[in-house]
């Protein structure tokens, strides 16, 4: 903290003195401060050293290619439950929601590597009385089509071969655009279909008001509102790295990635250079975004749920509480996982938390 405080007022002596004494005592494989604090540090010097874009070219690691990163994502949704937390929580909200329709548009605004989607059409295949047509539109991003090494339509052969083993009829959009370029005519609703609108980790890297004028991220989520969505569903961390101070900024990232980096240490030893190549790929670009970037160059803006609920509020949205049938999935899903673990319900949305510290939360909306 006290590096960050130099840091921020430019006090160079302060500067001179802290950043040395931190190199010696940080290490990615180290305790768990210890690995964080290597990305810390990373992000101050880039912060001090570059701006924009250029801030990657000086740190200690380079881009891998497209299927190391997935090898490392991989590993990142095996070691930790937080993606799968909220993927099951979003498909259970999606699934109560659309109960008895015949058409269902799921609308995805960063479908990834589209592993979410997977139980969903093998749960719609099952469903008593004949599976219903399902179509999903989603939204690419330039880093999943990079691990994936192409395009959307990889992607959408693959959903739709999974669906027609399963008996679903489906169809498979592709919007290649940014999230901040949709416009309600790009999505394609029909008359009389149920739409689910899904932002898996997705919001807080739309700009809003203090990036631009815009604002994409209340306008999108006005959007999303004229709609008529059956249901919307979100998952965030549960962070505030967006409007705040620097200083405050950074001591919020260092509180929250400690637990982050403490639950990893639980489940994987620190010796194995996977497990440091997932850190470094999979977290600490997106660390040192937070603490280096300003600006539109920042896209890592964070912001906590009672944020996220006022902003759906003012677009015109209600709180869609999660149901029981979620709740006991998510619990069976920690099972496997470490009793540091823990799910907490207020006003029917869901955190996941390690330890004391809440880590993400799923919210259900319409």
């Amino acid at each position: 903290m006290s590096c960050a405080r130099a840091v921020d007022e430019k006090d160079s002596l302060a500067i001179d003195m802290t950043v040395p004494e931190l190199g010696e005592n940080v290490s990615v494989s180290g305790k768990p401060l210890q690995i964080l604090g290597e990305y810390m540090v990373e992000g101050l010097v880039a912060r001090l050293a570059s701006s924009g874009h250029s801030i990657y070219k000086a740190l200690k690691w380079q881009k891998p290619n497209g299927s190391e990163m997935i090898s490392y994502q991989r590993e990142l949704y095996a070691v930790c439950p937080y993606l799968k937390f909220g993927y099951v929580s979003a498909n259970g909200a999606i699934a109560e929601a659309v109960r008895g329709e015949d058409m269902i548009h799921i609308i995805d605004f960063r479908i990834s590597q589209g592993v979410q989607w997977i139980s969903l059409i093998q749960a719609l295949a099952a469903r008593p009385g004949g599976p219903p047509t399902v179509r999903i539109t989603c939204i690419d991003d330039s880093e999943s089509a990079y691990v994936r090494g192409g395009g959307l339509e990889i992607l959408g052969n693959t959903l739709s071969d999974i669906a027609r083993e399963f008996g679903l009829p489906f169809e498979f959009h592709a919007l290649d655009i940014s999230v901040s370029e949709v416009e309600e005519g790009h999505l394609g609703v029909i008359p009389g279909e149920a739409v689910a609108v899904n932002f898996n980790l997705t919001l807080h890297q739309i700009p809003d008001e203090s990036v631009s004028a815009a604002n994409h991220r209340d306008r999108i989520l006005r959007l999303v509102k004229q709609l008529s969505p059956k249901v919307v569903t979100i998952v965030e961390q549960e962070l505030n790295t967006n409007t705040g101070p620097f200083t405050q900024r950074f001591a919020e990232t260092l509180d929250y990635y400690t637990a982050i980096f403490e639950s990893i240490d639980v489940e994987r030893p620190r010796e194995p250079k996977e497990r440091t190549k997932m850190e470094q790929h999979c977290l600490a670009r997106k660390i040192v975004n937070i603490v280096a970037c300003e600006g539109a160059e920042r896209v890592e803006r964070h912001e906590v749920f009672s944020k996220w609920n006022a902003r759906l509020t003012m677009a015109g949205f209600r709180p869609l509480p999660l149901g029981s049938r979620v709740k006991d999935n998510l619990r069976t899903l920690l099972h496997y996982y470490s009793s540091n673990y823990r799910l907490a319900e207020r006003d029917g949305v869901i955190y996941l938390g390690w330890k004391n510290r809440a880590l993400v939360v799923s919210s259900a909306w319409h």
